[in-house]
């Protein structure tokens, strides 16, 4: 039992001046420019001049795709390791999985019934 404390406090220790020191280290040596340079200020888009100002309003269904990109996206991740293990888990995984994935196809639908996957 002390033994145990012992190694939690030792970790909550490490855990808490790991972080400290660096955010120390990076206050101490941090790098600071001699000279102002307007060119810091400038918008850089991958060596283009920028064509117009830097803050535009994007459409919201930018967005709302993006997300349900990634929703999908991260849901196909979770079905690799099942694939890889479904005959060591047998029938039950099945029939998860296939709930699993009706359950995302009633999501997927309802987006496309709202029409959140149309684009104008």
């Amino acid at each position: 039992m002390q033994e145990e404390w012992l190694s939690a406090l030792v970790f909550l220790g490490l855990a808490f001046m790991v972080p400290m020191s660096m955010l120390i280290g990076a206050a101490i040596l941090r790098v600071r420019a001699k000279t102002n340079v307007e060119a810091k200020y400038d918008t850089y888009e991958c060596g283009e001049e920028p064509d117009g100002p830097a803050w535009v309003r994007f459409h919201p269904r930018y967005y709302i795709v993006a997300l349900v990109f990634v929703l999908f996206d991260v849901e196909a991740a979770f079905l690799f390791p099942w694939a890889l293990t479904l005959r060591d888990l047998g029938m039950l995984a099945l029939i998860e999985m296939f709930v699993f994935v009706g359950i995302l196809f009633i999501g997927w639908a309802y987006a496309v019934r709202k029409g959140a996957l149309e684009w104008q």
